[in-house]
């Protein structure tokens, strides 16, 4: 699906205060999604995403998850021949509309994968890249965005005296934290996290759990995850998938307790999956 790219300038005056607004809950209409050779991915999702908390989409491999994870920021447009029909409103704005600036629509809703992927830069650039790209150069507006989001993901105390060395040089946890910093440095409203603790060891895993907790008052949070106790941990609301259809949202505690479907039981009880 063709999508426009341009640069976007954000001036520094844009960045508002994360703790003086309301993030947006996000609406998906009738969403189909299908690969070419592939057939479809997904199929007439209809899912109402409530605002300010933490959502998790759970399923069996292969039964769309991060296919759906990857509509809400237009990632998929990277696979050629890509179609989708329906519409995901984040807000106000459907962003499938032909019309939308992918590159903005990023901003708005950021990403953090499987496995932490921070850039060959010192610790205090990979935060500062998007702030840098968005126009923010004076070296105390960069300075202190850095910070803030070091210590939104509770990095700060364990690197402030090292910012300048490389990232790499990171743990597995402490890189996914700084992949973290780095994408809510630009201040999106949306937080999409695929597997986020996959690749790491079971204290990182927690750190991770926290900061998600913690997040979820500034941010809207949807993690795709094949952990069922992780689900039930973090998450308020919960998306059970299965070939590529939406089988059922609820509270989480309902879904894990009561569910309504009996493939849902079945998979939250390890019968398949």
């Amino acid at each position: 699906m063709p999508y426009m790219q341009r640069d976007a300038l954000i001036q520094a005056s844009q960045f508002q205060s994360t703790a003086a607004r309301t993030p947006p809950g996000l609406v998906v209409q009738q969403l189909s999604l299908s690969y070419p050779g592939n057939g479809s991915a997904l199929v007439d999702i209809n899912l109402d995403i409530p605002a300010g908390a933490v959502t998790a989409v759970i399923g069996p491999s292969g039964c769309g998850k991060s296919t759906l994870l990857r509509c809400f920021n237009r990632m998929n447009d990277t696979i050629e021949g890509c179609r989708y029909s329906g519409a995901i409103y984040v807000g106000d704005n459907n962003v499938l509309a032909a019309a939308t600036d992918v590159t903005a629509l990023r901003r708005r809703v950021g990403m953090v994968f499987q496995r932490p992927n921070p850039f060959a830069k010192s610790i205090y650039d990979n935060v500062a890249y998007g702030p840098r790209i968005g126009g923010i150069r004076r070296k105390r507006d960069l300075d202190e965005i850095v910070e803030r989001a070091l210590r939104d993901v509770a990095l700060w105390d364990e690197v402030s005296d090292r910012l300048h060395t490389g990232a790499l040089r990171l743990s597995l946890g402490q890189q996914q934290r700084l992949v973290l910093a780095r994408t809510i440095a630009i201040e999106p409203e949306v937080l999409l996290l695929d597997e986020p603790a996959s690749s790491l060891d079971p204290i990182s895993t927690l750190k991770i759990e926290e900061l998600i907790y913690e997040l979820k008052h500034t941010y809207t949070i949807i993690i795709v995850t094949h952990n069922m106790q992780q689900a039930a941990r973090v998450s308020d609301w919960t998306a059970f998938m299965n070939g590529g259809k939406l089988v059922e949202f609820d509270e989480t505690d309902r879904i894990f307790t009561n569910p309504v479907e009996r493939a849902t039981e079945d998979y939250i009880t390890g019968r398949y999956g």
